[in-house]
Formats: structure tokens, sequence, C-alpha cells
């Protein structure tokens, strides 16, 4: 069981640095960015075996941080996807690279968790690939390997990470093998209302509690933008309602004491293509430049 906590997804990607191009956040950028989190919660969520989240445990473990930390890895496509709009075909050479590589990337990432134990909460196997527009597409089975592998190379706690949907309709190999299920639920990509959003991620959770009722089901996703584009309702992504939402979300994860990860702690403005109101870049409860948005001056007092 993960015990209940308040919980943020961070990636400390700043202008000029990002995954694709390998400039990652310093040691010193790290730090800064801890400080602030770890005034607010008690969990973050990081996704791959990158530079990044090695220093973020060094940052935590040197300057006795109280902060606990998710990790995980991005397999690589196993899978050739046509239904990707923006590129999930793989060759047969790419796809005899990557399960090769998967389970290198298994273990670093249960390396760097036994490494820093006591700051590990849990370690995550995978993150959306098996959702049928993924780009880099896996098999429900294969996930669940990979989970059982894991499994014997850390005592760590094992999920993985997906839709809700997708769960529920995939995922019971998967459930199998890991130790609890994290869920991601988006009002927002579903055109839902601000006013009706708590209600779509309650049926999310029910939905696959009753799918799954002998494992602890979380949220590892969940967030409100604050600007978009065509892609959802732009009168509904601002400030005002990223607020409205999380302080709806808040009232319900504690009282029912559900763990869920927000998404995410700071605008991304590496994602997504140039078109600077692409919501991918504004999830944030923080602006890029680390000042906070409305939810979050409400809730730090300021």
């Amino acid at each position: 069981m993960i015990e209940f906590g308040k919980a943020v997804c961070y990636s400390g990607y700043r202008k000029d640095q990002s995954p694709r191009t390998h400039v990652y956040p310093s040691y010193q950028e790290v730090l800064e960015d801890l400080r602030i989190l770890e005034k607010e919660f008690d969990y973050i969520r990081m996704y791959d075996v990158s530079t990044h989240p090695e220093t973020v445990l060094q940052v935590i473990s040197e300057n006795n941080i109280k902060l606990k930390v998710m990790l995980g890895v991005e397999p690589g496509g196993e899978i050739s996807n046509p239904n990707c709009p923006w590129g999930g075909l793989q060759t047969e050479e790419q796809i005899a690279f990557h399960k090769v590589n998967n389970y290198k990337q298994l273990d670093q990432a249960a390396a760097l968790a036994n490494r820093y134990k006591d700051i590990v909460l849990a370690v995550s196997v995978g993150n959306e690939c098996t959702s049928d527009w993924h780009h880099a597409l896996m098999a429900p089975e294969t996930m669940a390997a990979h989970a059982r592998y894991l499994k014997s190379l850390t005592d760590l706690p094992v999920t993985f990470c997906e839709g809700a949907y997708y769960w529920r309709t995939k995922g019971a190999p998967i459930a199998k093998e890991v130790d609890f299920i994290s869920i991601h639920s988006y009002p927002l990509w579903q055109r839902v209302n601000v006013d009706e959003a708590i209600q779509m991620n309650l049926k999310d959770y029910n939905e696959n509690k009753e799918a799954y009722p002998d494992k602890q089901v979380i949220f590892t996703e969940m967030g409100w933008a604050t600007m978009s584009n065509e892609q959802m309702d732009s009168t509904q992504t601002n400030e005002e309602n990223q607020e409205k939402y999380l302080k709806a979300v808040d009232e319900w994860s504690q009282k029912e004491g559900i763990t869920m990860f927000y998404f995410e702690a700071f605008d991304e403005p590496w994602k997504g293509s140039n078109n600077p109101i692409e919501p991918e870049k504004h999830w944030g409860i923080f602006n890029e430049d680390r000042t906070p948005k409305q939810y979050m001056k409400h809730r730090m007092g300021k």
C-alpha cells in the first residue's frame, strides 16, 4: 500500500532545456524547485532514467529534503503503431533494439531505486504505452512481463501508469503483476466542463476499483491546463478553472485518502510544437519562471 500523500508530477526542464536535446536542469535549479515543492507536497513523480531523476535523488539525499520520488521508465515501442498521428511506425530493426534496451532501462531504474531506497516511493514500468494512440506502443502482456522482471530486481513497490480507460479495458494482465494501479484521468481532454470534472475522476476511480477490487488504485496524473489552442475548449483553460478544479480534487482525495498526483508542478516550454499556446506546455501549477499560478498563490497564502 502507498500511504496517502499530497503529490505532484515533476519535470524540471526550463527554457532551452529538454530531454530531447539532453540539456538537463542543474543541481542548483533542482534544489530551487524541490525547496518550493517540499513545502506543499509529500511525493513527486518522474518519468525516465536520465540524468534528471538521478540529480533529483542526489539533491534530496544531500539536502535532507522531505520528498519521496516515484521513478519510472519510458520504454521504446515494440509494436508499430499507424494510429499514432505524430509518428508511431517502427521498423523491425527498431523493435529489435527496443526489446533489448527496454530491459536495460529496467536494470537502470532498479539500480537507481535500490541506491536511494529510503527516498524512492515506487517504480513504474511505463507511462500510457498501452494506449492505442501511443507512439511507443506496447502489449499489455509485455508490460506484465516487465513488471515481473522489475520485481525480481527490487523489493520496492512496482506499478504501471496508464489512462483510466485503458487500465479498465486492457490492464488485466498487468494488474496481476503490479503492487498497485496507477490511473490517469483528464476531464479537459474529454471536453468536460469544470463544474462536472470531478465527477469524471470519481467515475474513472470507481470503475477501476470495481475492475480490480484487490488492488489499491491511485491517480498518477490529473490536472487542468491554463492555456490551450483548438485541441481543447480554450474557454475552459484558465487559472480560475484550474483553481476551482484542484480545490474539488483536494477535498475529495483528502476525504477518501486517495493519493492524486497533480500534473504538473511547472509549465514545460519544451513540450509539443512551437505553438506557444499548445496545452502540453501549460499544465503547471507554477509558471515556467517558478512563480505560482492562482491556485498555488491561494494555497500558499500569497
